[in-house]
């Protein structure tokens, strides 16, 4: 079957791979469409801290359940949105109900091979009829659905002053989740291109450019209060230590970005303000099911939020090329 494979940092090359052999407990897919994430980015760039090479990636899928396939629920031909996660259902994290963070989690494209590539074997557990939605829009459920999870683990209520700090896809998706939670969303970025954007195509009249006048512009906005919730969908040490400035007191701050390094905070300044710092790591299947109700309702823009397109035999042409013109894609589709 044909597949690209990221043989190393800035080498993607086409191969010929076998198909997979059936196993038990998995279903064989037909992979149609893959959405292009940071993490795709950051494994071609070679700064993925869960990465080993060559890897074949691509975790945002969608696709139909192949023919011949042994599933108990599933036919041939059903569209399914593919749950990349790949849990062991033992751990201390999975007894908790937390398998998005499970001790020996493999996810697809990422510490397995992913789904570039025309078919691959996912758990039945890990499939969920995509209900009416196209094959792109249940491409884009997962990273739509990290946005969502980190909303849910902030524990935002309706009302809150929100700040999401990135308006990368990730900082895009977590605004959307956290305006359709009732939270008064603002979003910073250092790009005032991707501010602009996030303005004109989704709606989020309230923007901050990072930089040196930043808290002056959070104070003027909530008259010195900051934000009850601040979600840093970064990734970067920098931004994500200053984050820690932008909450409220008693206010919240989710580290959405994960990177390959430390960072520190004032612990005095942490204190003071009682501050509730929280992790969030991919995302469970009620988000999966929280992000496919809404777009199924047309709460999502997704054709804004489809920026490029490609084809699979394209892609290793095409991802230098968007990294080059230093403007990556917000998502691109790419189809197999």
């Amino acid at each position: 079957m044909r597949a690209v494979i990221c043989t190393e940092p800035g080498k993607l090359e086409r191969v010929e791979r076998p198909w997979p052999e059936p196993a038990a407990g998995m279903v064989a897919v037909d992979v149609k469409v893959v959405g292009i994430c940071g993490t795709d980015f950051h494994i071609y760039n070679g700064v993925h801290p869960f990465l080993e090479y060559p890897r074949v990636m691509g975790h945002e899928l969608s696709g139909v359940v192949a023919e011949g396939a042994r599933s108990e629920a599933l036919t041939p031909g059903t569209p399914v949105v593919i749950n990349p996660y790949f849990s062991c259902g033992t751990c201390i994290a999975c007894h908790k109900g937390k398998p998005n963070c499970c001790a020996r989690l493999k996810v697809l494209g990422v510490h397995i091979d992913g789904g570039m590539c025309e078919r691959i074997m996912v758990p039945e557990e890990n499939l969920y009829p995509a209900n009416g939605l196209s094959l792109r829009d249940a491409a884009m459920i997962e990273f739509l659905s990290i946005g969502a999870h980190a909303v849910r683990r902030s524990q935002l209520v309706p009302g809150d002053r929100v700040l999401v700090v990135g308006a990368g896809p990730i900082g895009v998706g977590t605004a959307l989740f956290g305006r359709l939670a009732g939270g008064q969303v603002t979003v910073m970025d250092v790009s005032r291109t991707r501010l602009a954007q996030v303005a004109d195509s989704f709606g989020f009249g309230e923007t901050i450019a990072a930089g040196e006048t930043a808290l002056a512009e959070i104070d003027r906005l909530t008259d010195g209060d900051r934000f009850d919730v601040v979600l840093d969908a970064t990734g970067t040490a920098k931004a994500m230590e200053t984050s820690f400035d932008f909450a409220a007191s008693g206010g919240t701050l989710v580290l959405v970005g994960v990177l390959k390094a430390d960072i520190t905070f004032n612990d005095p300044e942490f204190h003071r303000k009682e501050l509730t710092l929280r992790a969030t790591r991919n995302a469970t299947k009620e988000d999966f099911e929280t992000v496919m109700a809404a777009v199924a309702a047309g709460h999502v823009p997704m054709d804004a939020l489809n920026t490029h397109s490609e084809r699979l035999d394209a892609l290793p042409e095409a991802m230098p090329a968007w990294l080059a013109a230093g403007k990556p894609p917000l998502k691109a589709i790419v189809t197999v």
